[in-house]
């Protein structure tokens, strides 16, 4: 009877567990953004929502929580009731370069969260000052050699800092680091000549490449992006070189796996749709829509490759 009583307890939660995903959403969601208003997480973020909004019925409210490096906003979801109606749109630095930048971190990427989805990815671009007398990569590389330590980079953010320290040790050369206060200020700097190369996200580098005022070099993808197919990938001088940062949408730990299924149906599905395909181009974004479990492995992976890239370049939290 023991048995029989638990086995019947067994179905009752999970018949109440399926009735209860059945009727979700049946209240407005909030999606949590750890930047300003008008960046790229936020924008993605809206883009999802209003296609969320549309598709169930229920308000969808973007909830932009900025500061330390969207630290504030992971830890308000973490800490969230685990309902599927708090959500957190995140990215590369927040769950794979915070977890090997501070010693100390208020959430854990992977324990304290359940990966929904990715939304898209995106290659950085390595760019130069068209005063450095270099058309490629291997040039650019042959030149730092020649030229240790006599060069400088700016960097808009830690993750930039990453892939340019990583680059820096794949190819034996030593380029010194000057930081600023995101990428319109590493990209003007550079423009003023006060640096000589840079690595930086596409969107706000874009109205500067027609100018002729910046050379791009190459990306940070494995390959050529669909976005700029005629700059070739730093892999292509530099084999085993990559990295993409990505956008993608959390639940906290503890989330019902039907509900989790559910908000992952409909991220593919929106991922899917042509309008939002044609945007996420025109932002130089690559969709990607993707499962749970992909999404953490790739987490995973990127927290395993990026340690000791810190730890090698002495990286610290700003």
């Amino acid at each position: 009877m023991r048995k029989s009583a638990r086995g019947l307890g067994a179905l009752i939660l999970i018949w109440a567990a399926t009735a209860w995903a059945q009727g979700y959403p049946s209240k407005a969601i909030r999606i949590v953004v750890g930047f300003p208003p008008g960046g790229g997480n936020d924008i993605i973020a809206r883009l999802v929502g209003a296609k969320m909004q549309e598709s169930w019925g229920q308000p969808v409210v973007i909830d932009n929580r900025p500061g330390a490096n969207s630290i504030i906003a992971a830890e308000f979801v973490a800490k969230s009731a685990p309902d599927g109606y708090t959500l957190l749109v995140n990215a590369t630095g927040g769950m794979s370069v915070n977890p090997v930048l501070y010693a100390k971190l208020p959430y854990d990427s992977l324990r304290d969260f359940v990966p929904i989805s990715m939304v898209g990815s995106f290659p950085l671009v390595l760019v130069i000052n068209p005063s450095l007398p270099v058309n490629s990569v291997q040039e650019l590389i042959a030149y730092l050699r020649a030229n240790p330590g006599k060069l400088n980079y700016s960097s808009g953010s830690t993750a930039f800092q990453v892939a340019t320290e990583m680059f820096k040790q794949m190819t034996g050369t030593d380029i010194k680091h000057i930081p600023y206060k995101g990428s319109p200020g590493s990209i003007t700097a550079l423009i003023a000549g006060d640096v000589h190369l840079t690595i930086v996200d596409t969107p706000p580098l874009l109205p500067q490449l027609g100018s002729g005022r910046l050379r791009a070099l190459a990306v940070t993808s494995a390959k050529r992006s669909a976005a700029m197919p005629d700059v070739p990938a730093i892999a292509e001088s530099v084999p085993g070189y990559e990295m993409v940062l990505w956008i993608g949408v959390f639940a906290p730990a503890g989330t019902a796996r039907e509900v989790a299924a559910k908000l992952n149906a409909e991220l593919v599905r929106i991922v899917g749709l042509p309008d939002i395909r044609e945007k996420l181009a025109g932002l130089g974004v690559e969709p990607i829509g993707n499962t749970s479990a992909a999404m953490a492995e790739w987490i995973r992976r990127e927290i395993a490759k990026y340690g000791p890239v810190v730890k090698a370049a002495g990286i610290k939290a700003e």
